[in-house]
């Protein structure tokens, strides 16, 4: 069946336009002229940000953006970039947003770059209140993941630290928290069917877009999306207890049916809608979801996960798209969707409006930008 499907998708995208192909070093180039924008715009990672109201800079929108700037460490090692995040993980006591005490995964995020700076540093300050604010979540949970974005936001704090520690605990919470939000929140928010994520117990059936279609959000599934490969690899770097070979099965299997899924979903013009599979309800160019997507299928070529007679043409496409159509001269970023939780939040999307935050769509697109790098650079 599988085979017949590669087929039939492979046969397809014989049909859709063809794209200059960027080199590698093409590809860094763009990274750095979007990151060197955004750092330029922000020289003072410490600030708070003010969009209706002050936050301090390691709320979720920043914390995707470190993200993004540590994938682009890993194939442009600046110490420039390494400054940029001490600074801003030493001004935070590098701890969650709200403390120790917190169990919102939004506040969680920046662990993640703690984490990979701790993986660099050995330097256990850039640890240990991650690793005491998990340890506390993990005596009450407390704090389910009742939103897609969630798993994006927490579950690779939780991987990372068992890549860390070696302790099998915060895998099994981590899962636990995966599968409860997967199968159990209003019925499961991950439609095996279709391949796709409800953003929360809002958006599943009966509700439905206009045309009477299921409501799946762009970025709602990149989330997912990303946060799957970030624990499977966390996952591949110990060896595989049985207990640790049902998770990774588990995610492995979600990130091949959601691979399928989007690459059905994909725009002729490289792109995806906000809207996955109801273009005529908000759909239209958007950065953030496509980034996410082409970070996820060029790992899966990479890793191989997925066929790249099916997957590499889309990662083209899509790269061709984001560098065309929503890369300004000066690395300002457009059609990156703002802050919300469903494709009509923050409309309309377009080339020229700015986003109520710009940290997080960078964040994505270095995301999307880095793996793609990666994948040209096996040529």
């Amino acid at each position: 069946m599988k085979t017949k499907l590669f087929s039939l998708i492979t046969a397809f995208l014989c049909f859709l336009p063809t794209y200059a192909q960027s080199t590698a070093e093409e590809v860094l180039a763009t990274a750095r002229k979007v990151n060197d924008y955004f750092m330029q715009q922000n020289p003072d990672p410490t600030l708070p940000t003010n969009v209706g109201k002050v936050r301090p800079s390691q709320l979720w929108t920043r914390a995707v953006y470190y993200e993004g700037l540590m994938a682009l460490y890993a194939i442009d090692p600046s110490p420039v970039y390494l400054e940029y995040t001490d600074r801003w993980g030493e001004f935070h006591g590098w701890k969650p947003r709200d403390g120790v005490l917190t169990k919102d995964a939004d506040n969680q995020c920046c662990g993640q770059t703690y984490l990979d700076r701790y993986m660099m540093t050995s330097d256990r300050k850039m640890m240990e209140h991650v690793q005491e604010n998990l340890e506390l979540q993990m005596q009450t949970k407390i704090g389910w993941w009742t939103w897609v974005d969630a798993i994006q936001m927490s579950l690779p704090v939780y991987t990372k630290m068992y890549r860390i520690t070696g302790d099998s605990r915060y895998a099994d919470h981590a899962m636990k928290m995966y599968t409860w939000t997967r199968d159990s929140l209003a019925g499961g928010l991950f439609n095996e069917e279709e391949g796709l994520w409800w953003r929360d117990k809002d958006y599943v059936p009966p509700y439905k877009e206009a045309d009477g279609s299921n409501c799946y959000w762009s970025r709602g599934c990149g989330w997912a999306y990303v946060a799957i490969i970030k624990a499977i690899e966390d996952f591949c770097s110990r060896p595989m207890t049985e207990e640790m070979k049902r998770h990774y099965q588990l995610l492995l299997n979600d990130f091949l049916s959601m691979s399928a899924a989007l690459l059905r979903c994909q725009r002729s013009d490289g792109l995806w809608n906000p809207s996955l599979i109801c273009p005529t309800n908000y759909g239209g160019k958007e950065l953030t979801g496509s980034a996410l997507f082409l970070c996820g299928m060029s790992w899966g070529i990479r890793h191989g996960l997925l066929p790249a007679e099916s997957y590499r043409p889309a990662c083209d496409r899509a790269w061709s798209a984001m560098f065309t159509d929503c890369v300004h001269p000066d690395g300002f970023l457009g059609y990156v969707q703002g802050t919300g939780k469903e494709p009509a939040s923050a409309q309309p999307v377009t080339y020229d409006r700015h986003p109520d935050f710009e940290d997080f769509g960078t964040g994505c697109f270095l995301l999307g930008a880095a793996e793609y790098y990666q994948l040209l650079m096996l040529q």
